[in-house]
């Protein structure tokens, strides 16, 4: 005890404050670490929340007093690792998270009784939408989906029925866009579960306003019409695209050609009616031969009138007769030619091509060098680049009076082995997670080492330097000859001088300078090369004395 009041006399009230505040940093700075290590490691509960569904989960948590934490502004959750999968498993007890939609748990909460037709049937229509949003939402590209449904009503004594309707409104994970089969696969999909549906009366709409499939009421909107048309055009563009790779991948090897083909599509709709001739062509249709004879023949009984007619007596004259004869021929021939006529009605359906040109890109030969262990590129030479021209052309259907063209030009593909991926394979059954841990509690480590040695380290040296080294007397004495103190000479070279007590001023310059002669340094810089420690040990004592 002796000696730490001693020690505590030599270093003042300011080194003393000094190292307590340097004591409690450091403990303070080790506490943190300790909470920093037994700290809980959180995982991701559920990401990419709706408010709603972020609310009742924080609800859930708090009445099991689960400590969490809330990142994205609230749109995704964090728990202890170990309560992940427990806390998974309670939440889909309660359909938690729904997406902000609710399904047929909708009629969970309800009491039927006292339930009108008309609630339950909106009600119902209600699950069926929330159902089907959720389904949706499964797919990978698609973040949240809203789903509409039009189900009208037959109304009493009505032949005229009305089809059920539905639209879809769907938001994009970033980037991500649907592909035209996906779009399909969505509308047979609420298709399906909507009775009486049909797939043509889907409408999907994206987060950005594009319509990515339409109603086929029977009339075609020139808009609407005119981005079927786009889409036909980009999807023979795609697969002729992908013949040709696939057809060329079988000859130079497998992602090592690269096809692009651009389409020249007429969809104009031309409806042609030709009507032909053949005065060459005549054919009897029919034939009528009418043949007509007659003969007549006639008689004149009666007398001619004459005088001797009227006399008296007359009757016993002889009268005379006259009499003709005549003979009629008449032949009528009729005959109709039928001429071979020819009716050519034609429709040019929309979509015809009217040009293509194709764009090939090949990668070159890699022939090994055994020597050097490694492949040596060699461009293809200009016959199977040919060859590979020939097989192009037949696979598209090549026309040269249409004006298509093809080019198939040799060129070395960029290396991309360098970036191929990498092992993420773990050793001593150490997942990811264990990594991370270990990691951090490596680098804590290696900040409190640091701590330790680059900042408690050297104010305490500092704080301690001034500490007394020689027995009892309470400051650093020289050592002279026979092992008794050693003075300094004073500044008038009188007697030995002896170090200012502690609190008074170490040297005054303006009143020693002129005043030292040349002997008094000459002994004192014969003691420093004699002793240097014990000088060293004089100046650090001036140095650190207190006002």
């Amino acid at each position: 005890m002796a000696n730490l009041r001693r020690l505590a006399r030599a270093l003042g009230a300011g080194r003393l404050a000094a190292l307590a505040v340097v004591a409690l940093g450091s403990l303070g700075f080790f506490a943190w670490l300790a909470v920093m290590i037994s700290e809980p490691e959180y995982a991701l509960l559920y990401g990419d929340l709706e408010m709603s569904d972020s609310s009742r989960i924080i609800t859930h948590l708090e009445a099991k007093a689960v400590p969490y934490r809330l990142q994205g502004g609230g749109t995704a959750v964090l728990v202890p690792r170990d309560e992940v999968a427990r806390t998974r498993v309670e939440l889909a007890e309660q359909s938690i998270p729904g997406g902000g939609s609710l399904g047929y748990e909708l009629f969970d909460a309800n009491s039927a009784l006292g339930t009108t037709s008309f609630v339950q049937n909106v009600n119902l229509v209600r699950a069926l939408e929330g159902e089907l949003a959720r389904t949706i939402r499964s797919i990978g590209t698609v973040k949240n989906a809203r789903v509409h449904l039009v189900m009208p009503r037959r109304e009493l004594f009505s032949r005229d029925r009305q089809e059920p309707s539905a639209s879809i409104l769907l938001q994009m994970r970033g980037a991500a866009r649907l592909e035209p089969a996906q779009v399909v696969a969505i509308q047979n999909l609420v298709a399906s579960a909507v009775p009486g549906l049909s797939s043509d009366r889907i409408s999907l709409v994206d987060n950005r306003g594009t319509l990515l499939s339409r109603r086929n009421d029977g009339d075609l909107d020139p808009a609407t019409s005119g981005a079927t048309n786009q889409e036909r055009r980009l999807e023979l563009q795609g697969q002729l695209a992908r013949t040709i790779e696939q057809l060329l991948e079988r000859v130079v090897g497998p992602n090592r050609v690269r096809a692009e083909v651009s389409v020249a599509m007429n969809f104009d709709r031309v409806n042609t009616t030709e009507e032909r001739y053949d005065p060459d062509g005549q054919v009897v249709r029919s034939s009528r031969n009418v043949e007509q004879k007659g003969v007549n023949n006639e008689h004149d009984d009666v007398p001619p009138v004459t005088v001797a007619n009227e006399l008296p007596n007359a009757g016993g004259a002889a009268g005379s007769t006259t009499a003709s004869t005549s003979s009629d021929t008449r032949n009528d021939e009729t005959i109709n030619y039928e001429i071979s006529r020819k009716v050519i009605n034609s429709v040019r359906q929309i979509g015809s091509i009217e040009k293509l040109s194709v764009a090939v890109l090949v990668d070159g030969n890699y022939v090994p060098d055994a020597a050097n262990d490694t492949a040596t590129y060699q461009p293809r030479s200009a016959e199977e680049l040919e060859q590979l021209r020939a097989l192009v052309r037949g696979a598209i259907g090549f026309d040269a009076q249409r004006g298509d063209t093809v080019d198939v030009v040799n060129m070395r593909f960029a290396d991309v082995n360098g970036s191929a991926e990498i092992d993420t394979g773990l050793f001593f059954g150490l997942d990811k997670d264990d990594l991370f841990r270990i990691g951090k509690f490596a680098a804590l480590s290696v900040l409190a080492l640091l701590v330790l040695l680059l900042v408690v380290r050297p104010i305490v040296s500092r704080l301690l330097a001034s500490v007394p080294v020689a027995g009892g007397t309470g400051q650093p004495q020289l050592v002279g000859a026979a092992g008794q103190p050693a003075a300094l000479a004073g500044p008038a070279g009188s007697g030995p001088a002896s170090l200012p007590p502690p609190g008074e001023d170490m040297v005054d310059l303006e009143q020693v300078e002129g005043r030292v002669k040349a002997s008094s340094v000459k002994k004192l810089g014969d003691f420093v090369e004699r002793h240097p420690e014990q000088a060293l040990a004089i100046l650090r004592t001036w140095l650190h004395a207190e006002d």
